[in-house]
């Protein structure tokens, strides 16, 4: 059963810690599947923990994980029902693996289609280049052999969205830095009410990432620097889109275990799984959320 509203009024408040909730009635609980598995060069099981502890500690969510198999096994029972869950969230760091079957590309496309919600985290963009239905959900992608055929590139210049249909693959990053994510969009319940930019830990800064971009909502961006192996624009770093009746949120940050510990990330995260889910946001900002000047991590 999907959420479509929030039934029971949940109150919640922060503390330095992290989130905790205090509410006199049990809330209505968000069922979310994380998908992993293929990845070639991430460590998608170290991710999947952090993410299934984030998610369970705010009382808000219940999670389940669905692993796909290994690379060049057979994926014709990979099947998991979609149907059971309000959100799927897309552990897929640099998928490089084996399609899935067809009739699991349809469940899910009627899934996202018909309201469900959908996370994709990182380098889950950089899947499926040659499922259109996929890249239309997730807006912009990178690597895979994307190219200008696949869409144009998405960032902001001088403060205006581009949509640039220049030749050249999409995809890529410099090397590890800090930088600052600034919100673009600050009156979307994901970015409302959350400070104006925070600090992120060293993490791959996604650019050049292309494709179909319709329905995008930019919520955030951060300058890659021609410095620093970028593009010297304000690219990208959270989206929002809308496929059918169906909300997806993707996060460009959060390489590894180690990015994931930014309480600007788990935040966003926590907020951008709830509105895919709900439409709604009353996951609160933390009293330890980085500064635009500071960065501000958890163990």
């Amino acid at each position: 059963m999907r959420i479509t509203t929030l039934s029971i009024l949940l109150a919640t408040v922060c503390l330095a810690g992290g989130f905790t909730q205090l509410s006199a009635d049990e809330p209505v609980k968000i069922k979310v599947l994380i998908i992993d598995g293929q990845s070639d060069a991430h460590d998608w099981k170290g991710t999947t923990l952090v993410f299934k502890d984030i998610y369970e500690k705010t009382g808000r969510f219940v999670v389940d994980v669905a692993t796909t198999p290994a690379p060049r096994q057979d994926m014709s029972g990979f099947k998991p029902d979609f149907a059971k869950y309000d959100v799927i969230v897309m552990n897929f760091t640099n998928y490089t693996g084996d399609r899935w079957p067809k009739e699991t590309d349809d469940a899910f496309e009627k899934f996202v289609r018909e309201g469900g919600g959908l996370v994709i985290y990182h380098g889950a963009n950089n899947a499926f280049r040659e499922w259109k239905e996929f890249n239309e959900m997730i807006g912009v992608g990178g690597w895979g052999g994307r190219n200008e055929s696949d869409g144009p590139y998405l960032y902001v210049k001088d403060g205006e969205i581009v949509r640039d249909t220049s030749p050249g693959p999409g995809g890529h990053h410099g090397p590890q830095v800090e930088f600052v994510v600034k919100t673009y969009t600050p009156d979307h319940p994901i970015m409302k009410r959350l400070p104006e930019a925070f600090l992120h830990c060293k993490d791959e800064l996604y650019c050049k990432m292309r494709g179909p971009a319709k329905n995008v909502t930019i919520l955030a961006t951060a300058l890659s620097k021609t410095n620093e192996g970028g593009t010297g624009y304000d690219e990208p770093m959270l989206l929002a889109m809308d496929y059918g009746k169906g909300r997806v949120f993707q996060t460009m940050l959060g390489h590894a275990v180690e990015q994931c510990k930014c309480v600007g990330f788990q935040t966003t995260l926590l907020r951008g799984t709830e509105w895919a889910a709900t439409n709604e946001v009353t996951i609160p900002c933390p009293d330890d959320y980085p500064t635009a000047d500071k960065t501000s991590v958890r163990p």
